[in-house]
């Protein structure tokens, strides 16, 4: 990762990436490595979202639905 960094960074100097003076083409990735991070973060939302509403609704139950005790 940090190789690709590195790699694909523009210089002052030169104009270009060290990648592209050596090969005279840009760098690409096979793989979009951002996109699978988005997705798992979103997925752990979600289920932290479905846990907290899981427990409300229990809490709920058990007080009668009497917001002031959940708050």
């Amino acid at each position: 990762m940090a190789e690709f960094a590195v790699n694909n960074k523009v210089h002052s100097m030169t104009k270009m990436s060290p990648f592209m003076a050596n090969y005279r083409r840009e760098l690409r990735m096979e793989v979009d490595i951002r996109k699978k991070g988005k997705v798992e973060k979103a997925t752990e939302f979600v289920e932290r979202l479905k846990k907290a509403r899981k427990s409300r609704s229990s809490i709920e139950k058990d007080t009668g639905g009497d917001e002031k005790i959940c708050r």
